[in-house]
């Protein structure tokens, strides 16, 4: 149906354009429907159908598959266009909404940035109290110890101090008659023990 159509519509183009420009010599006025202007119009009318019918017979199907073809190649061309486009808009949409997400990120880092300052800080600052307080504990036991040496050493002074001075006192007020009789005491005691 289609296919009659078309070749009706364009015999009736090609019959039309014919009679309109119709090749009339100047200056003469002759009637348009003549005898020889009609055989001349049929014999090109059956040449143009038999041309059409041979370019309908031999290339028809290749006219045919080529612009079926074409429209094809289009709508599928259109097709990946609007796939691509469709494509593109949400990769757009993805950047955009990583482009907004970028700063939160960024804050989220940097916010994870400080806790972990103020953790390495914290720390730090346990360590240092932490040594401190050690030094300082070594630092007292270190001067408790000195100081028990030095107090350990005056004892041992004062003593020997004490001693000589008790030595000195003792010679003085005693003499070897006592001295005698002290020791022979001492040692009875030592022996009777």
């Amino acid at each position: 149906m289609k296919k009659t159509l078309f070749f009706t519509t364009l015999l009736a183009c090609l019959v039309i354009a014919t009679v309109a420009f119709a090749n009339e010599p100047e200056g003469a006025h002759h009637a348009v429907f003549t005898a020889e202007n009609v055989k001349n119009y049929g014999l090109r009318m059956v040449n143009f159908v038999i041309f059409a019918f041979l370019l309908y017979k031999f290339g028809g199907a290749k006219i045919k598959d080529f612009f079926v073809g074409r429209r094809d190649g289009i709508k599928k061309d259109l097709d990946d266009l609007q796939s691509r486009q469709a494509a593109a808009e949400k990769k757009l949409k993805e950047v955009e909404s990583g482009i907004a997400n970028m700063a939160k990120e960024k804050e989220a880092i940097l916010a994870q940035a400080r806790e972990q300052g103020e953790a390495i800080k914290t720390a730090i600052i346990e360590k240092a109290r932490k040594d401190a307080d050690a030094l300082t504990e070594q630092a007292k036991r270190t001067a408790s110890n000195e100081a028990q040496a030095a107090i350990d050493r005056i004892r041992g002074e004062m003593a020997d101090l004490v001693v000589a001075a008790a030595e000195k006192v003792v010679a003085e007020k005693l003499s070897a008659a006592d001295h005698d009789k002290l020791v022979d005491e001492y040692l009875t005691k030592v022996v009777l023990n």
